[in-house]
């Protein structure tokens, strides 16, 4: 792979497992690339993924952005409505790590806001994400009373924000907000 036709600009080899190959950057906007195969093997070659934006640039936001909600003469100054909206989008496209540390600055935001800050609505497909989790760990008894770190991550997301609106007096509007309407039949029934 590499940033120019010719291979070589920003040029970048891998041959054998998947183990072997490693996250790289290349500038531009174009990539270039050749497959070549030994015929040594059945399998059909490699997958790759191309992002766009730089490496480590959501690490250096999380750390920045982590350590401005820490810093209780900054909050005032931040756009928690704004932060909170970008941060729930990104809690609920990212995976992995990424996907626990943004759950992780929601959490903070939720601590540190006060009412009308928050659109606690759009948690509503991370809602879904956890209480999807919650019923298939409820059938799964090969593992019980061992939740995965994403779950536990989610389970003191929605707990500490439940505590919140409950202060603010708004916990009935937020439950509402969360749940279908057939969840809430369901609910009701049961």
């Amino acid at each position: 792979m590499s940033s120019s036709s010719d291979f070589q600009q920003d040029r970048h080899s891998f041959s054998g497992s998947p183990q072997k190959w490693t996250d790289f950057e290349l500038p531009g906007d174009t990539l270039y690339y050749r497959f070549t195969s030994d015929m040594s093997n059945t399998e059909w070659g490699y997958k790759f993924t191309v992002t766009a934006g730089h490496l480590g640039r959501f690490q250096t936001g999380f750390e920045i952005l982590k350590q401005m909600l820490c810093e209780e003469r900054v909050i005032p100054h931040l756009p928690l409505a704004r932060i909170w909206e970008w941060q729930v989008g990104v809690a609920c496209r990212q995976t992995g790590h990424q996907r626990l540390k943004a759950i992780h600055l929601l959490l903070k935001i939720v601590q540190c806001s006060s009412q009308g800050d928050c659109d606690l609505t759009l948690l509503k497909p991370l809602w879904q994400l956890f209480t999807h989790m919650e019923n298939n760990s409820c059938h799964d008894s090969a593992k019980p009373g061992i939740l995965l770190p994403l779950h536990r991550a989610l389970a003191e997301l929605f707990f500490v924000t439940e505590n919140r609106v409950t202060e603010l007096g708004s916990l009935q509007e937020y439950l509402l907000a969360l749940n279908t309407e057939d969840h809430l039949h369901r609910c009701t029934a049961q």
